[in-house]
């Protein structure tokens, strides 16, 4: 593979720029060309986001990409360093990123890159100039939506307006300013991250979809294994106010994404771009009764993932295989001509950018390490293979889940009874855990622990 990327660099007048820019808490199918192609199946035919279907357009749609543990730090942690949470040091939304961390920031800078990270860093509350980055415009942990500080190269900022307009102001202003020599600028949105609707809108978006009722979904009616006795399941469509502000955010950032593909074209980098539109976990929205993410049922751990590159990629392109925020890292590094570290665990999509036909995981594994701030989900980990999955709830083998995905997507009917399938997914589970060295790491948060306390401040999720 990285003769292949020798040849692409020898073809291209320059080393590409990468642009990777990502949401938070953005499903999978949170895209209008998805509902467009789900048809009959489809959740939210009304929704539409032209920025994104550009993207598909005129590059390539992973179908099936996942994040390897589903909630924002440590999936942020993945795309950076290429390694499993249960080794690269974050398991939890309050750890801040090890700054001696390996990462493709890193390597890339070392390979003669600019390199930039401009919005949400979220590792707990760390501050400072983001490590591996030449320049950063970022906020401390959550922010906020309207009027946020920003930190310039950890220097606290005052702006004025909605976080991802702002936000993209600066990701514009650094294209500009380093259009001359190869770049790599991460871009991360708030979006469509809670606290969401009122005021934590701009007005242009308020009373976007305000006619629109979501379609029901077989699984909205069946609660996640692990909830207590008392809970309730979603019934009807579960269409709420907060279920529409959430589509009005991400319609915000398909906006904001449109002023970045018009500045790529303005300064006449787009040939010479490899743009990444990701998301870093996905989301419930009322499925198995739950809201937020962390478990590993599929609307949590699937993700949008588009990319184009006209130097390489087809456009309008599509791809099947499984493809993993672990891989960001190894493409970006192969794609600059770089090498890629072999303690770096994912695998580098550039033969599927090119079309080829490659040997490809057919299985990965999954994880999740309970919070004690967030008590509800318990510790987890699985396989999900390209047809199935097995789920494990360490210390409570009676949640133990298995589903037939061709079969059942929906993720109604548990076949852990059935000695065929559990077996055969068994062999599968005992091999990922041993090729990633998985372990609940000493980072993690120990059972029994006091959750940690924030004067003044109401917990974030």
């Amino acid at each position: 593979m990285w003769l292949l990327g020798l040849t692409l660099l020898q073809a291209a007048d320059r080393k590409p720029n990468f642009l990777f820019v990502y949401t938070d808490d953005q499903r999978w199918d949170a895209m209008g060309v998805v509902q467009r192609e789900q048809g009959e199946r489809a959740r939210f035919p009304w929704f539409k986001t032209p920025h994104m279907d550009r993207l598909a357009a005129e590059g390539l749609r992973f179908r099936n990409a996942f994040v390897t543990l589903a909630l924002c730090a440590p999936s942020r942690a993945v795309f950076l360093t290429g390694r499993y949470n249960h080794l690269n040091g974050v398991a939890n939304n309050r750890t801040p990123f090890p700054e001696s961390s390996v990462t493709h920031a890193t390597l890339l800078r070392a390979a003669g890159y600019t390199t930039a990270y401009v919005g949400k860093w979220h590792m707990g509350s760390q501050s400072g100039q983001r490590p591996g980055f030449d320049y950063s415009a970022s906020f401390v942990g959550q922010g906020r939506y309207n009027n946020c500080p920003v930190e310039i190269n950890g220097v606290s900022t005052p702006t004025t307006g909605w976080i991802d307009d702002v936000l993209t102001g600066y990701a514009i202003d650094f294209i500009r300013q380093h259009r001359e020599r190869p770049f790599s600028l991460v871009v991360g949105f708030k979006t469509p991250h809670g606290p969401r609707g009122g005021e934590n809108l701009p007005a242009r978006l308020r009373t976007l979809y305000a006619d629109e009722a979501s379609r029901p979904v077989p699984n909205l009616a069946v609660r996640a294994i692990y909830s207590g006795p008392g809970a309730t399941a979603a019934k009807g469509a579960a269409v709420t106010p907060a279920h529409l502000d959430y589509f009005r955010h991400i319609a915000g950032a398909d906006e904001n994404l449109g002023r970045l593909l018009g500045a790529l074209d303005e300064q006449g980098l787009t040939a010479d771009t490899v743009l990444i539109y990701a998301s870093d976990n996905g989301y419930y929205l009322g499925e198995h009764g739950l809201g937020d993410k962390r478990s590993l049922y599929e609307e949590s751990l699937r993700i949008p993932l588009l990319v184009r590159y006209p130097r390489l990629v087809a456009a309008g392109s599509v791809r099947d295989e499984m493809v993993l925020n672990l891989d960001l890292a190894p493409t970006l590094l192969e794609l600059a001509g770089a090498t890629v570290p072999r303690e770096m665990q994912g695998v580098s999509w550039v033969p599927l950018l090119a079309g080829q036909k490659s040997a490809w995981r057919q299985s990965f594994l999954a994880e999740y390490f309970q919070e004690t701030n967030y008590p509800g989900t318990p510790t987890i980990v699985g396989v999900r293979t390209v047809d199935a999955k097995l789920v494990k709830y360490p210390g409570h083998p009676e949640w133990t889940e298995v589903f037939d995905l061709t079969l059942d997507p929906y993720e109604l009917k548990n076949l852990a009874g059935d000695p065929a399938s559990a077996a055969r997914l068994t062999a599968e589970f005992d091999a990922q855990v041993q090729a990633t060295g998985y372990r609940i790491p000493d980072y993690a948060d120990k059972p029994g622990e006091a959750a940690p306390q924030k004067k003044g401040k109401k917990k974030q999720k």
